[in-house]
């Protein structure tokens, strides 16, 4: 049974990937934080339903509001007028405020428009910019998850916790790889 809500797919997968994310950090030394928007804690949820995750993660940031996003994680007004919420650069400066604020030397930020309403022709639901990192160097990705409000919810939580494995896995002990 899923240690997440139950035996469905996506939480089997987020589990698995989780407990994944979890030996390699833990193998690594490295701390990861989470900064999230439209998923609503669900990436730190995932991280925390694994026994033994409080070796790794220290805290994590749910910033639903733009007003949050600039309180907790220094997230400029400039760059919300501008790009919006859902945006590259939104995202980049979420990650480099969760890795601040935390001290985690990686983390992801996670800000999209997961539905039913509030898409646009140029973001339609489905729309979730993605940004891994850390304080000094952030790499975002854009991606377009198809389904209702929690199809996209759930394969933003499994894009931003492969996105952290991947990231622990290149990362050379003693550099600024991440």
């Amino acid at each position: 049974m899923s240690q997440l809500t139950g035996t469905t797919p996506e939480a089997e997968c987020a589990n698995a990937l989780a407990e994944q994310l979890q030996a390699l950090a833990v193998a690594r030394g490295v701390r990861v934080t989470t900064a999230e928007s439209c998923t609503g804690g669900g990436v730190s949820a995932a991280i925390t339903a694994i026994a033994g995750s409080s070796s790794y993660f220290d805290a994590g940031y749910v910033t639903y509001s733009n007003a949050t996003k600039q309180r907790l994680l220094g997230v400029s007004e400039a760059s919300l007028e501008e790009f919006g919420a859902v945006s590259e650069a939104v995202v980049c400066e979420m990650v480099r405020g969760a890795c601040r604020e935390s001290g985690a030397e990686l983390g992801v930020a996670i800000s999209g428009v997961a539905g039913p309403g509030g898409g646009s022709d140029e973001k339609p639901v489905g729309t979730v910019w993605l940004a891994w990192g850390s304080e000094a160097r952030q790499q975002a990705r854009c991606c377009h998850f198809p389904g209702d409000r929690q199809a996209v919810r759930d394969a933003a939580v499994r894009e931003a916790l492969q996105g952290l494995i991947e990231r622990v896995e290149a990362l050379q002990i003693g550099t600024e790889d991440s």
